[in-house]
Parts: C-alpha cells; structure tokens; sequence
C-alpha cells in the first residue's frame, strides 16, 4: 500500500508500450501520461506526460506538455513545459522546450530552443567572438 507521500510524487501512468513492442505511426493520448518501454517510429501528441524508460527507442515527432527521457529518443521534440534528460538519456535531434533539465550522464545532441525566448535588449548586437586582437 502506498503512503500519501509516495503517491503525490510520481504521476499515475495510464499507457504502457511494453519492452518486446515497436509501434509504427501515431499515438494521442490526450492528457493522459503515456510510458515507452519498447521502441516507436511515428509520432506522439500528448497534452500530458511522456516518458521514455532506459530500455526505450523513438524515432520520430514528440508533441508533450512534459518529456522524460531515461532512454533514448531521436528526432524532433515540441514540449510546451519541460524536457528532463536523465543519467541514462540520451537526445538526438531538435528540440524546443519550455525548460531543460539534464542530470549528470544524461545527453543533448543536436539543438535545443527555449519557447518564447527572445534576447534581451542589452545584449544584442553585442560581439562574443574570441578573436585576439
């Protein structure tokens, strides 16, 4: 039996593609959580959570409000919130995310934009380069 405590810290998972799957198209889950065990190639829309469990593989287009990533996911990544990369995950591709956490271990290849950032005023036309005068 779980204490109140352990419950509220972890989202209830209402889809499971299993560790000997591989699903080819599309999946919507509306706002449901959905959890990757196996391997996709297609594309996810999701108003909820996805996550992708170390023994995980997707090739293809993640639409989520929030991505965890234990495995591995290539392609292209919208998340409206939050795109976390754990020890084990790894991120190839191009990604736009309301906000990034990557742990030690975990890795991003590719690009990665914040939604809605624009550079501040002061900073532009600012030179950065490091050429030696």
């Amino acid at each position: 039996m779980l204490n109140k405590k352990q419950s509220s810290l972890s989202s209830p998972v209402n889809s499971i593609l299993g560790r000997s799957s591989l699903w080819k198209g599309d999946i919507h889950t509306g706002g449901e959580s959905l959890r990757i065990e196996g391997g996709l190639e297609g594309t996810i829309f999701s108003e909820g959570e996805v996550t992708v469990a170390p023994t995980g593989t997707i090739k293809g287009t993640i639409h989520a409000k929030h991505l965890i990533v234990t495995g591995y996911v290539e392609g292209v990544f919208r998340v409206s919130e939050c795109l976390e990369i754990h020890g084990t995950g790894c991120v190839e591709g191009e990604a736009e995310v309301g906000s990034l956490v990557v742990d030690e271990g975990g890795t991003l290849q590719g690009t990665c934009s914040r939604r809605g950032y624009t550079k501040p005023q002061s900073e532009l036309g600012k030179d950065y380069s490091t050429k030696s005068k």
